[in-house]
């Protein structure tokens, strides 16, 4: 299923949003290279900083005047109008054409009974401001797959056992970093699709990553009992694999 991970729909949200960046800049607003580019650094200043309050104040401005000039892009505000005119017109239409739906009753088989499910908490949430980490204890191991902004990732898989067969963890991260700590004897494959950042898997390292997917995997992955599947996606951001 990942094996097109380019088609994903994050890769088609970059591409829109550099379009969306080139005509603000070439028919709209000259200056806003200039002002994403000063939000940009208060932002990873901040986040250097983020343990004393100058850090906090400059983190949390970087956000707002990022906000700001999203929001007065020429485009954002042309594509805000045409998505609310998508749906005034296709609410127009259900009023001239309402959908008819006769209902059809069929009689409950008092045979059947409800499937009962089991409610699992998940090791993470999706969160859009923030860091997550595994606990510094023991912890029962769930599959991961959750969604984030802007923050950091540090998974630890040496306090949890892992159940036989394939393990997953997929994370897709918009700016942050994202650490993996795996065991010596587990088996791991690796794919990374990522815009702007670094990749580190072990001894294999590539420091300058500009919108390419980056795979690999360890030799006795195929025929392991227990092996990790790790899928990440980045923005802007690092993930590094180590062993310990």
């Amino acid at each position: 299923m990942f094996k097109n991970y380019k088609n994903d729909y994050v890769g088609w949200l970059v591409v829109f949003g550099v379009v969306i960046l080139l005509l603000e800049v070439l028919f709209f607003n000259h200056g806003l290279i200039f002002s994403l580019f000063v939000s940009g650094g208060m932002i990873y200043l901040g986040r250097k900083r983020r343990g004393r309050m100058f850090g906090k104040w400059l983190f949390y401005g970087g956000i707002f005047f990022f906000a700001v000039s999203v929001f007065n892009m020429m485009t954002f505000k042309f594509l805000l109008l045409a998505v609310l005119l998508h749906f005034f017109i296709q609410f127009l239409n259900t009023k001239k054409q309402p959908n008819k739906m006769t209902p059809e009753l069929i009689e409950p088989d008092q045979t059947v009974k409800p499937e009962s499910l089991i409610q699992i908490k998940p090791l993470f949430e999706n969160i859009f401001l923030g860091q997550q980490k595994t606990p510094q204890g023991v912890y029962e191991w769930n599959d991961v797959n959750i969604q984030t902004g802007i923050g950091d990732t540090i998974i630890d898989l040496s306090y949890t056992m892992l159940p036989k067969g394939e393990s997953v963890i997929l994370i897709r991260n918009l700016i942050g970093n994202i650490q993996i700590l795996v065991p010596y004897d587990l088996e791991v494959t690796v794919n990374h699709s990522s815009l702007i950042g670094r990749t580190k898997v072990f001894e294999n390292e590539n420091s300058r990553m500009f919108n390419q997917v980056f795979q690999v995997k360890t030799p006795g992955f195929e025929g392991a009992e227990q092996k990790v599947k790790i899928i990440t996606s980045l923005i802007v951001g690092n993930i590094e694999v180590s062993r310990i």
